[in-house]
């Protein structure tokens, strides 16, 4: 029996036990009847994946009898075994007489494989954040010079509503993609608008010329202290929960240099006379509170972007694009009610919306908190609309709360924070989410298993029906394979459970959130001709 699963990112690290710790550990939670199965060999190692997610055996060109077999990890390892038969006639000499004739061509090349490797992948990803990171905050202050009155209350709206319908049309539009082409599409579709709006940007859009002397106290510094800073904390943040946190070296290393970097980042933003970005937009009490709201927002936008997915594949079993029509809902409920925050917002207090707004989103936390095993479309339905409705209410109040009382000169600063905060707010709230899943998940199963003793009349009952039903069907102890079935039951129900606690969770924040908003200066309107 072959059991495999993710190992080393280095080869550097590849011998480390924790790999192999982890494995064993994966199996036997998985597999409990393998709990005793003595492990006879171990490898680990690069494993090669066709583009096609066929295997393939071929005689290598150019090479005298070299013959090659792979790509059987992308169809999963019974492959394996048909591939080395292939591989092993071949060698002999001998010709294929029945089936699969197609896994001796040779297999297609990706494009630009030059391109492909790993690390200028990392560094095509980091440029992508480096030029991407610039467009947002630029933003903010184009609008709030160029737009006043009720023009400025419904561009903020379009753009909220933009950026909120990104996160929830793009795992419809990424699960059509995947499921009809491949997962490269989701990032080939990109291509064609990007080149489109970036010329209709540079011909029609003119601010104001570049201010060139600047260049020369750009504080490259202290860039690279934030970038070391949130790089390290990120990391460590989302890789923890799979490392035991502090028990791995690179875990401890990442948060030692995330300390070091960040208080040597904060000493350089408060001391330099031009720092890349200027803490002191956070004295205006409007804006500190305007930040925090924006980033109680990003973790509920993005938390639950991430958790009903999840618990739609994990439960559910749905696919992709199954998972993007469900959770469409939200999207169309913020796209068609912006018009009416632009109304709301010019008839009611910021703060009071924003306040409808958190209120509307803990409501839907608290609704979306009643999953079971059989929720679908329908049971979502209501508590994504609330959510929606929730959004819609909040993005407004919070950005004109927070940059609606800053003077124009501190405004392009202070854009950039505000953006970074609400970004800050999806990636540690997803990190948060993530470890505290794990808890929660192991919290329930072991609560779940108090109860499930064979001892018990209905514990028995049950096995000994999986066990009728599995004798005529596999060969072997069918006992084996009732005892799985029971424990993918009670991991199921610990999922559901587990979900519930992270939503109510989320739900309590904006509770929180709710409870600052009397702190909170009446902020400038904006939105009076």
């Amino acid at each position: 029996m072959m059991f495999g699963g993710r190992s080393a990112i280095t080869g550097k690290d590849a011998e480390n036990p924790k790999h192999r710790a982890y494995l064993l550990d994966s199996m036997r939670r998985k597999f409990p009847a393998l709990s005793d199965v003595a492990v006879d060999y171990w490898w680990g190692g690069w494993v090669a994946v066709a583009k096609n997610s066929l295997p393939f055996v071929y005689a290598v060109p150019g090479q005298d009898n070299v013959f090659c077999g792979g790509g059987y990890a992308g169809s999963g390892v019974s492959f394996s075994i048909h591939v080395g038969r292939k591989l092993a006639m071949m060698a002999a000499g001998r010709t294929f007489t029945t089936g699969a004739s197609f896994l001796t061509r040779e297999p297609r090349r990706y494009p630009f494989p030059s391109l492909m490797r790993l690390g200028q992948r990392i560094v095509y990803r980091a440029m992508q954040g480096f030029f991407g990171g610039a467009i947002t905050p630029t933003v903010w202050p184009v609008v709030y010079s160029k737009f006043r009155g009720q023009q400025l209350a419904t561009v903020i709206a379009i753009i909220s509503v933009i950026l909120s319908l990104s996160s929830t049309l793009g795992p419809t539009l990424g699960g059509f993609l995947t499921d009809t082409f491949s997962w490269h599409w989701l990032f080939l579709v990109n291509i064609v608008p990007g080149l489109l709006v970036a010329t209709v940007v540079w011909v029609t859009i003119d601010i104001d010329k570049p201010n060139l002397s600047l260049l020369r106290d750009f504080d490259v510094t202290g860039m690279l202290l934030m970038a070391t800073f949130l790089g390290c904390l990120q990391y460590a943040l989302q890789e923890g929960p799979r490392s035991d946190w502090l028990d791995d070296d690179t875990i401890r290393a990442a948060a030692a240099v995330s300390t070091v970097g960040g208080g040597l980042f904060f000493w350089r933003a408060l001391t330099y006379r031009q720092p890349i970005v200027d803490l002191r937009a956070y004295l205006s009490r409007n804006f500190a509170f305007g930040s925090f709201f924006t980033f109680v927002v990003g973790i509920g936008m993005y938390g639950t972007t991430f958790l009903v997915p999840l618990f739609l594949a994990q439960v559910r079993g749905y696919n992709a694009l199954q998972i993007g029509l469900t959770i469409i809902v939200t999207g169309l409920v913020t796209m068609m009610m912006s018009p009416l925050s632009t109304w709301i917002a010019r008839r009611l207090d910021l703060r009071l919306m924003l306040a409808i707004g958190l209120g509307l989103f803990a409501f839907s936390m608290y609704l979306t908190a009643t999953l079971t095993n059989q929720t679908g479309f329908w049971e979502l339905f209501v508590p994504q609309v609330v959510r929606g409705l929730g959004l819609i209410c909040c993005y407004l109040p919070a950005n004109m709360i927070a940059l609606g009382t800053l003077p124009q000169d501190k405004m392009r600063n202070a854009a950039g924070l505000y953006n970074l905060t609400r970004d800050l707010g999806g990636a540690i709230g997803l990190a948060t989410i993530v470890t505290l899943m794990n808890t929660r998940l192991h919290f329930h199963w072991n609560r779940l298993i108090e109860d499930i003793n064979p001892a018990r009349a209905s514990v028995q009952q049950f096995l000994d029906l999986q066990v009728n039903r599995f004798d005529p069907l596999i060969p072997g102890d069918p006992s084996h394979a009732a005892i799985k079935m029971l424990a993918d039951l009670v991991r199921r129900e610990a999922l559901v459970l587990t979900y519930n606690d992270l939503l109510l969770l989320i739900g309590s924040l904006f509770i929180f959130a709710l409870m600052l908003l009397p702190l909170v200066g009446r902020p400038r309107s904006f939105l009076s001709h």
